[in-house]
């Protein structure tokens, strides 16, 4: 694929170390593409990692996460999504372990992450870990993935409720990372309903999103202090993206900034529906139009030649038993609209901690 300077949705990101003083481990990474030159398809990835380790290791291991599912996805043709970003994620853990295994300093360390792909009005997702993606539609807001934890895994089996979790002491203990030394399981679960089993929510990617829709990612240090209900407050009472942003990590701050804070919010255009609308009609009536001239042309001739003196038909009649021949109908697909609502950097990366 190829990166471009311009995303087809808005976007806001925003990293901070929180208030305890402790070190950023989490990075983030978004980019914009376009399938080839001669397919102009939109995308943008999302990637979200929170770091694990000491020794500044969790820091390195969030960044090579980053980056090994960027290049990955930046170097494929973004005809299959969930292939390419199985291979990603899994090669981003194995690239993690093998650094740790060269340095004992870094021995142990590993990162979560919550990946995001937006192809054209398509979302296709991946997570391991407790990195969220939450779906912010209209007045509800749908926690999309699922947390590899201990709790979450005390939630499903009826022996926590989501209320009792918050504040367990084992609400921090994950069940998958990136950098272990067994391969961990790449969730392609996208939840949008809580009753859901696990095939329809795997079923349930390449989500077609709507207008007005936002798509946040997050590390945990948001989620531990501010709920669900509030984010979606945050999100739609906000004028844009940027403030929205800022707000949610203001919230978390304001609440101790226990943990390192990471947002990073896709909008979806208002106007994507009318314009690839507007857009897909011309070719029809521009080809319409031709066809009909053509047509035309066609059969002025051929009455013309009838006409002739001496004219004899040089093939017979078909035989009224005589099978019509089928048709061949074919057609080029209308290239995907490009909408420039937002001039991203190439591609956008912050690396410094907001002060």
């Amino acid at each position: 694929m190829i990166r471009t300077d311009h995303a087809h949705l808005y976007v806001s990101a925003l990293t901070h170390p929180g208030m305890t003083g402790k070190n950023n481990e989490d990075s983030y990474g978004v980019s914009s593409f376009i399938t080839s030159l001669d397919d102009t398809t939109p995308s943008l990835l999302a990637v979200v990692a929170d770091g694990i380790g000491g020794h500044r290791a969790g820091e390195i291991a969030a960044e090579i996460a980053v980056d090994t599912i960027s290049k990955y996805v930046s170097e494929s043709n973004g005809r299959k999504p969930l292939e390419v970003l199985k291979s990603a994620v899994q090669a981003a853990s194995q690239t993690i372990l093998t650094q740790a295994e060269k340095d004992k300093d870094r021995l142990g360390m590993g990162a979560t992450c919550a990946v995001a792909w937006v192809i054209e009005d398509r979302l296709y997702t991946a997570s391991v870990g407790d990195s969220r993606i939450y779906l912010v539609r209209g007045r509800r807001i749908q926690q999309v993935t699922v947390d590899h934890s201990w709790v979450q895994e005390a939630i499903d089996k009826g022996l926590l409720t989501p209320h009792d979790a918050r504040n367990h002491p084992n609400v921090h203990v994950i069940r998958r990372y990136l950098g272990s030394t067994k391969p961990p399981e790449v969730d392609f679960r996208l939840r949008l309903d809580g009753n859901e089993k696990d095939a329809k929510m795997r079923a349930n990617q390449g989500l077609l999103l709507l207008p007005g829709d936002v798509v946040l990612l997050c590390s945990d240090g948001l989620t531990d202090l501010v709920a669900d209900e509030e984010i979606l407050s945050i999100v739609r009472a906000s004028s844009d993206l940027d403030t929205a942003a800022r707000v949610l990590v203001t919230q978390a701050n304001a609440r101790g900034g226990r943990d390192n804070i990471t947002v990073v919010l896709m909008g979806f255009p208002q106007k994507w529906v009318h314009l690839q609308k507007k857009r897909s009609c011309l070719p029809w009536l521009v080809g319409g139009m031709l066809a009909l001239l053509v047509m035309a042309a066609l059969a002025f001739a051929a009455v013309w030649y009838y006409l002739q003196p001496g004219w004899l038909p040089r093939f017979p009649w078909p035989a009224a038993t005589d099978t019509p021949p089928a048709l061949a109908v074919t057609g080029t697909p209308e290239p995907a609209p490009t909408i420039t609502p937002l001039v991203l950097p190439t591609p956008i990366k912050i690396g410094t901690p907001t002060p």
